[in-house]
């Protein structure tokens, strides 16, 4: 397959939402989750949902749903493996991510992230980088689950061992606000409308 496939990562526990699928909340006459397909299916040549636990929960998307493979929640770098090795099966040579709680991310992301020279491109906006939105090589999935193996929890430890570049973004409000409160639920109910 050409070009870039996207995987959107929700593979999270939501804990500060009280637990549960946050992506499958309502906001407006849509979930949460719909609105995030709906912006980088798009942007992309073919998506998945990276998530975990039972996979029929999505089965309405008709999205292939690609679990980790690495045990005990370690976080979205599992989720970037995962999206990783589904993307090598299909023979893709990158993926674009993005989080499931983010609903108003830019419709130019994958774009502006192609035009950045990598190896990883990343988000970026005033506010700092957004490690969950970036364009990740399949070159780089065995480096990635050697790593996530050893311990390593945390994107930015990774990313900047590989010469990330970044893709700037701006904006008002934040393209990149997501949703992890019930506050915040109601702040995107605001913004939709």
């Amino acid at each position: 397959m050409t070009g870039t496939l996207g995987v959107v990562l929700a593979g999270g526990l939501a804990r500060r939402m009280g637990g549960g699928d946050k992506g499958l909340l309502p906001l407006g006459e849509a979930t949460i989750l719909d609105r995030v397909v709906a912006r980088l299916a798009p942007q992309v040549a073919g998506l998945a949902l990276n998530a975990n636990g039972d996979p029929a929960r999505f089965a309405r998307l008709g999205l292939p749903v690609i679990p980790d493979s690495i045990e005990g929640y370690p976080g979205p770098l599992a989720g970037v493996l995962a999206g990783l090795d589904w993307a090598h099966a299909q023979g893709a040579a990158q993926i674009a991510t993005a989080a499931w709680d983010t609903p108003f991310f830019p419709t130019d992301l994958v774009a502006r992230l192609e035009a950045e020279p990598g190896p990883i491109t990343l988000a970026r906006t005033p506010e700092g980088r957004h490690p969950t939105f970036g364009l990740w090589p399949v070159a780089l999935r065995d480096d990635l689950r050697a790593e996530l193996l050893a311990g390593t929890r945390k994107v930015l430890a990774w990313t900047d061992k590989h010469g990330t570049s970044y893709a700037d973004f701006d904006g008002d409000p934040d393209p990149f606000f997501n949703v992890n409160t019930p506050e915040d639920l109601a702040a995107a109910e605001e913004l939709l409308a």
